[in-house]
């Protein structure tokens, strides 16, 4: 390798200005002023062109606009390029802002003045402060219709589901890596909605993991999953090793991606202002810097749409038939515990009170046919962390109590407001269902019926089925599981993911659970209701 004295080298870095030496670490820039060169200082200037190193993503697409990500090896300039031809005859060339150690050379771009109803290829590249530019990595995305008329809107066609990477299951290359992307794929639909466990932080990856049938799970290796996930950057390798996979690569590129956070992204159960016992083997004990450490890598690594507060919550509007509501149910709650309150408080807080109000309002204003509600929790199923505390709202047969009465609220609300075709999606449980909740069947009655489909996981451990809560009536009309089935993990098929098709003509949406093969297992044709 080349070498650089130390006025070269002090030279060198000084040329670059003031945007560019942000990214540079805060040792290395004494240089300039004549102190010491670190061992790493050659690596940034003898790096060679930029390059993307995890390919490309997109995400958060509306009718105009879309989020598009990358990540380069070192610090440098985001440039992209959007057109409506693959060939890129005709393109349209934007510069975004110099990435360096701070954001872990990752980079977002906001597009905006996209053609509504089409599919729009862009690449993106990354440039040095001599213009010196690194190869193209490319990708595509479909924008929504603006619901000009009855038979004129493009039809809506996404698949969701959550749980990615968990229970010790990571990369085995020998069987294919994580294949239900590959399946998601090959169904071509226009975004995923990640339903949360976007990665599983506070999982250490073994070398090998002996299966049921004899064979060995042999995990693919990174310093950053050998541990629980504490520190920034090893909260940052967890989202860079999903990263490593081919196939969930690919599916980047071509799908984009809606994604919210459950537990998984910072710690089981988490909940703010919770301490970690000693007991717990966590040398950062405060769960609430574990936390903000989770968010900013998962602001760096998903292709969210930015916000000032790094807010998850969200509505992405799908042109006239679909918009989706997107919940934080990990935020804003309170600490897990009994959930038996009789009466509303700070310690019932589930959604929150400013998220509640959002969504109340935010639903109530929305003229899409379709309403759904994107939760990273069901709603009625039973989801406990120990023995006497609860880990989502349901908390036993009964009339609404604790957080539950969060949800008595919002569904009153649409029922008075005449919201229609609300539906429900979520993951979480690591197994499908399709659940009606029946007010006539229901211990609290004051809402319209609705559905909840329930999917995952992507690429973890399989178990279940739930017990569920009869406080708003819930009832199984499909379940992938049987009670006392043998839990089971993505070597076998027990992989799912869901899939919403909505017709521009009928609005019909249709409705569907598939494994971890494309194999279709059960549907339903939903007829919109009337306003």
């Amino acid at each position: 390798m080349a070498t650089l004295s130390r006025r070269q080298f002090g030279a060198a870095i000084a040329a670059w200005g003031g945007p560019w030496l942000a990214g540079v670490p805060s040792g290395l820039r004494g240089v300039a002023a004549g102190r010491e060169i670190l061992p790493a200082a050659p690596s940034i200037l003898l790096a060679g062109r930029p390059r993307v190193t995890h390919g490309v993503a997109s995400g958060d697409v509306d009718a105009t606009s879309a989020v598009v990500w990358a990540r380069s090896d070192q610090a440098a300039r985001m440039i992209v390029e959007w057109s409506e031809d693959e060939a890129f005859t005709s393109r349209r060339r934007r510069a975004g802002e110099v990435t360096g150690v701070s954001a872990d050379h990752t980079a977002k771009m906001r597009l905006q003045g996209l053609p509504p109803g089409r599919r729009v290829f862009y690449r993106v590249c990354f440039e040095d402060r001599q213009g010196v530019a690194g190869d193209w990595e490319t990708g595509s995305l479909v924008t929504a219709g603006t619901g000009a008329g009855r038979g004129r809107e493009p039809r809506v066609d996404f698949v969701w589901s959550g749980d990615t990477c968990g229970q010790g299951y990571g990369i085995d290359e020998d069987r294919g890596g994580m294949r239900t992307y590959a399946s998601m794929l090959a169904q071509d639909p226009q975004f995923l909605v990640h339903s949360g466990d976007t990665i599983y932080a506070d999982d250490a990856l073994p070398a090998e993991i002996r299966l049921p049938d004899g064979t060995l799970w042999r995990n693919r290796l990174t310093e950053e999953k050998s541990k629980p996930a504490e520190t920034l950057d090893e909260f940052r390798g967890n989202h860079r090793y999903n990263l490593l996979d081919p196939q969930v690569r690919r599916f980047h590129a071509r799908v984009p991606v809606f994604a919210q956070w459950d537990d998984h992204e910072v710690l089981n159960n988490w909940y703010p202002g919770e301490r970690l016992p000693a007991a717990s083997g966590y040398r950062v004990r405060e769960v609430d810097l574990l936390a903000a450490r989770s968010r900013q890598a998962f602001f760096e690594y998903q292709p969210i749409r930015s916000h000032p507060d790094r807010r998850i919550f969200r509505r992405i509007r799908r042109g006239s038939l679909c918009e989706l509501f997107f919940l934080d149910l990990r935020s804003y709650r309170s600490p897990n515990g009994p959930n038996r309150q009789p009466m509303r408080g700070p310690d019932t807080a589930y959604l929150g009170s400013a998220q509640l109000a959002w969504l109340k309002e935010a639903m109530a204003a929305s003229t899409a046919t379709w309403k759904f509600v994107c939760s990273d929790m069901p709603l009625g199923l039973v989801v406990r962390d120990g023995p006497d505390a609860f880990e989502n709202a349901a908390n036993g047969d009964g009339p609404p109590l604790g957080r539950e009465l969060e949800l008595a609220s919002l569904l009153r609300h649409l029922r008075d407001h005449r919201v229609r075709n609300v539906v429900w999606l979520t993951a979480d449980v690591h197994y499908c269902a399709s659940h009606f909740y029946d007010p006539a069947r229901a211990q609290f009655g004051e809402f319209d019926g609705f559905w909840e489909f329930v999917s995952g996981p992507l690429h973890a451990g399989t178990f279940g089925p739930g017990i569920l809560d009869d406080t708003f009536g819930p009832q199984v009309r499909y379940s992938s599981r049987r009670p006392g089935q043998t839990p089971s993990g993505p070597w076998t098929a027990d992989q799912f993911f869901g899939r919403v098709g909505i017709d521009p003509v009928t609005h019909v949406a249709r409705v569907s659970h598939l494994d971890r093969d494309g194999r279709h297992l059960w549907g339903i044709d939903l007829e919109p209701a009337a306003s």
